[in-house]
């Protein structure tokens, strides 16, 4: 039996941004975790430009060849770790705008959010992804991770080196989605 595919989403697109290594991080985590074939999926390659799309996503009427590869992207998913930073207190537009484009390819998949920034940790844009992936009947797992300064974690090689808290709290993470990815997968097989 095959096991659930999780996507790692680097939801940074920006020139210059480290928080690839975060999701790095959880990629090799979920890896070791053997619980799900992991993928990580870096918005900054997918390269969805902003929302044209004429139809609305529910009707999945798609007339751009970007958003049907971006459909089959997340179709092939059974959940999701998002790892985003905070920009002026909220996630940052390229994942509002990845979000937006799809409707039914969301639904009834769990997700665990992974947060960094500086003092708050990302835990504003914790707070600003989560309604939004509500009203797209994502599932996100009360367990999570937030980087506090994240750049401390960072070696001479921006490898994200987490310390046992972290870690921790990723494979909580990871086990909570394992449980809650196998009781959604009743209702996507409805």
């Amino acid at each position: 039996m095959s096991r659930p595919v999780l996507q790692v989403v680097a939801a940074s697109t920006r020139p210059g941004r480290r928080g690839l290594a975060v999701a790095r991080w959880v990629q090799r985590l979920a890896g070791e975790h053997a619980g799900f074939d992991v993928e990580l999926v870096d918005l900054a390659e997918v390269g969805l430009p902003v929302f044209d799309e004429p139809n609305h996503p529910r009707l999945q009427q798609y007339t751009h060849q970007h958003t049907r590869d971006w459909s089959a992207t997340v179709s092939r998913a059974d959940a999701f770790v998002f790892v985003t930073p905070e920009y002026n207190h909220s996630f940052p537009a390229s994942l509002k705008n990845a979000l937006d484009y799809l409707s039914a390819e969301w639904a009834d998949k769990a997700a665990g959010l992974v947060t960094y920034g500086g003092v708050s940790a990302g835990l504003r844009a914790s707070s600003a992804v989560k309604p939004v992936l509500g009203a797209l009947r994502v599932h996100v797992v009360p367990e999570a991770v937030s980087v506090p300064f994240f750049a401390q974690f960072l070696d001479e090689e921006d490898e994200f080196v987490p310390n046992a808290e972290l870690e921790a709290g990723g494979k909580a993470m990871l086990d909570e989605l394992a449980r809650v990815t196998t009781a959604l997968s009743t209702l996507r097989a409805a």
